[in-house]
C-alpha cells in the first residue's frame, strides 16, 4: 500500500500546492499526494506557479480546496505549513510542521528560495517514505 501525504496551508495556493506538485513529480506514482487549505484562495498564487514553471511543473490548473477531516483521516503523513490552530489534529497521525515563509503577495524572485526549501524537504521526505520498511 502506498503512503499518502497531505500538505496543508491556509490558502492552498502557494506552499502546499508547490509541495504537492514536487512530491508528485519525484514520487512517480509511488506516493498518493493531496493538498488542502483551511481557508482556500480563489486561485493558485501566480508567483508560486511561475516559480514551479521554472522547474517544468505546471500548477496553473490546480484549484485550491477546502481541508476536510476526511483528508486528514486518509493521510499517513500530514504536513502543515503555517496553518496554525486551524489544522485538525487526529491521534495516531504523523504530523510534520514545515516553517516556511508565505509566498502570498511575493514576487517570483522572493518565492524561489521558498520553492527551493520545499524542494529539499520534499526530496528528504520521499527518501524517508520509500526507504521506510514499515
Amino acid at each position: 500500500m502506498k503512503p499518502e501525504v497531505l500538505f496543508v496551508c491556509v490558502h492552498n495556493a502557494g506552499r502546499s500546492q508547490m509541495a504537492a506538485a514536487l512530491l508528485r513529480h519525484y514520487a512517480l506514482g509511488r506516493v498518493a499526494v493531496r493538498s488542502a487549505g483551511s481557508a482556500p484562495a480563489d486561485r493558485v498564487n501566480p508567483a508560486a506557479a511561475a516559480a514551479l514553471a521554472e522547474l517544468g511543473l505546471d500548477i496553473t490548473e490546480q484549484v485550491p480546496t477546502k481541508l476536510s477531516t476526511a483528508d486528514v483521516d486518509a493521510a499517513d503523513v500530514v504536513i502543515t505549513m503555517g496553518c496554525g490552530d486551524t489544522c485538525p489534529v487526529f491521534p495516531g497521525k504523523r504530523y510534520l510542521d514545515w516553517e516556511l515563509a508565505d509566498p502570498a503577495g511575493q514576487s517570483v524572485e522572493a518565492v524561489r528560495p521558498i520553492r527551493d526549501d520545499i524542494d529539499r524537504r520534499v526530496r528528504a521526505l520521499l527518501a524517508e517514505l520509500l526507504d521506510d520498511p514499515a
